[in-house]
C-alpha cells in the first residue's frame, strides 16, 4: 500500500528536488566565481536545506545527536556508514559549521546539476574505485586540505551503500591516508539509521514516513592512537549505533 500511495507523491517530490538542483547550479557558479569560497559554501548549505525540505513532503523527519560534542577549531574526519544519497544531504546541512568535504566516486563529478559542480569545485575529491593507486594522492590532497584549512572530510569506509541497512565491512586504506596526512585531526564516528528506507523501492517511488537518525559518537584524536586501534574503535562505534547491525 505504501508503494502505491508513494507513486503520485514521488512525482511531485522529484520535480521539486530536481528544480532545486537546477536553480542552485547557476547560483553556485555565481557565488564561487564572483564572491569566492565562503559564498559558494553558503549556497551549497542552502541547497541542501531546500533538498531536506523536499523530503518533508514524503514524510521524512530527522534527528541529529551528538553534533554539539564535535570539537571545534580542529580538522575533523567523519567516518560513517552509508545507506543512500540522503546521508550526504543531511550531513552537509546539519554539520555545516564543519565544512564537510567528501570522498566520492568519479562518476558523480559530471552530469548532475549542482551536485557535480560542488564535488568538483567545493573542496571534495573524486576517486576511481577501479584504480586504487589513483585514489591515494587524491585522498592525501584532501587530508592536507582539511589540515591546512581546519575543515572536515567525510568518508564512507564501506565503499558503497548498504541496501538493507546492514553495514558492510569497513576498508582501512582511505581513513589511514586521511589520518596520516591530517595528524591534528579528530575522527568522529557517525551512525546513520533508516536512510536506506528512502530508497527501499529503488530510485522510484520514494519510501514514505521515515525517521532518519544521525548519531555523532565520541571524537578520537588521531595523535592519541595507533591507527589499528583507532580503526577498531571507530568501526565498532559506527556499527553498534546501527539498528540493523544490532539485529544480526
Amino acid at each position: 500500500m505504501e508503494k502505491i500511495i508513494s507513486y503520485p507523491i514521488s512525482v511531485i517530490y522529484y520535480l521539486l528536488f530536481g528544480l532545486c538542483l537546477v536553480v542552485f547550479h547557476p547560483i553556485q557558479w555565481i557565488c564561487l566565481n564572483v564572491f569566492g569560497y565562503q559564498a559558494h559554501k553558503k549556497s551549497v548549505d542552502y541547497l541542501n536545506f531546500c533538498l531536506l525540505k523536499c523530503t518533508n513532503l514524503v514524510g521524512t523527519r530527522y534527528t541529529i545527536e551528538g553534533a554539539d560534542t564535535v570539537p571545534k577549531g580542529v580538522p575533523i574526519i567523519f567516518v560513517a556508514n552509508h545507506q543512500s544519497m540522503y546521508d550526504i544531504v543531511a550531513m552537509i546541512w546539519y554539520f555545516r559549521r564543519f565544512h564537510c568535504k567528501f570522498v566520492s566516486k568519479k562518476e558523480l563529478g559530471s552530469g548532475i546539476p549542482s551536485v557535480s559542480f560542488n564535488l568538483k569545485y567545493g573542496g571534495s575529491v573524486l576517486i576511481d574505485r577501479k584504480d586504487p593507486k589513483q585514489a591515494i594522492p587524491v585522498i592525501k590532497s584532501l587530508s592536507e586540505y582539511i589540515e591546512k584549512n581546519t575543515r572536515s572530510a567525510v568518508i564512507f569506509p564501506e565503499g558503497t551503500r548498504s541496501k538493507t541497512g546492514v553495514p558492510k565491512e569497513f576498508a582501512q586504506s582511505g581513513l589511514k591516508i586521511l589520518c596520516k596526512y591530517a595528524p591534528s585531526a579528530y575522527v568522529v564516528p557517525v551512525s546513520i539509521n533508516n536512510s536506506w528506507k528512502m530508497v527501499k523501492f529503488g530510485f522510484f517511488p520514494v519510501g514514505l514516513g521515515n525517521h532518519l537518525k544521525f548519531t555523532a559518537h565520541k571524537a578520537l584524536a588521531v595523535k592519541d592512537y595507533k591507527f589499528e586501534e583507532l580503526m577498531e574503535i571507530t568501526e565498532k562505534a559506527v556499527k553498534e549505533g546501527i539498528n540493523e547491525y544490532k539485529q544480526v
